[in-house]
């Protein structure tokens, strides 16, 4: 049976610099009327760069909403319209300084799909050139190197629990078994 919800409107209750927040009123299949709020995101990217040697380079950084440093695989927003390819070769040189010669594409996940619109596009960087990394203004993060087995085992041992990271670490090391 399809459960489709149909919008009957809303009104945008806050616009910041990167989302933008509405309540809506829908129709449920049953004719009741709910209220729904949806954070509108133009989505992101995430890039696992893995090495000859199987090494990921990952950035440590402080993440604000949860007052603590977190371990994540370099990351980014998409601006509105942007080519999620073309922004995952902008975010892996900002936050690593690397190029790629390969950048595939593993796939995308709706982040939070009970209250948002943020499709995260999932990349993997192999033939890696290095460079200088050269961070937005206001970001300061640390790059490690770990290696993905050692990455796959801290997100089956909880020690990683940023989502991307988690989704990145786990498709890449399954890509990279069939390869």
């Amino acid at each position: 049976m399809d459960f489709l919800e149909k919008r009957i409107d809303g009104e945008e209750k806050y616009k910041g610099v990167i989302v933008r927040v509405r309540l809506d009123r829908a129709e449920l299949c049953d004719g009741k009327i709910v209220r729904r709020e949806v954070v509108e995101h133009p989505g992101g990217v995430c890039i696992l760069p893995v090495d000859e040697e199987g090494n990921c380079t990952m950035v440590r950084q402080f993440r604000y909403p949860f007052g603590r440093m977190m371990l994540e695989a370099p990351a980014g927003k998409l601006e509105y319209g942007e080519d999620p390819l073309e922004c995952a070769v902008r975010e892996l040189s900002e936050e690593t300084g690397y190029t790629a010669d390969e950048l595939i594409d593993l796939g995308a996940m709706c982040t939070s799909p009970g209250f948002s619109t943020e499709v995260l596009h999932i990349y993997l960087a192999l033939g890696l050139h290095a460079g200088k990394s050269h961070p937005d203004e206001g970001e300061f993060l640390n790059v490690e190197k770990i290696p993905l087995n050692k990455l796959s085992e801290m997100v089956m041992a909880n020690e990683i629990d940023d989502g991307k990271t988690i989704a990145a670490v786990l498709k890449a090391e399954k890509y990279l078994k069939n390869r």
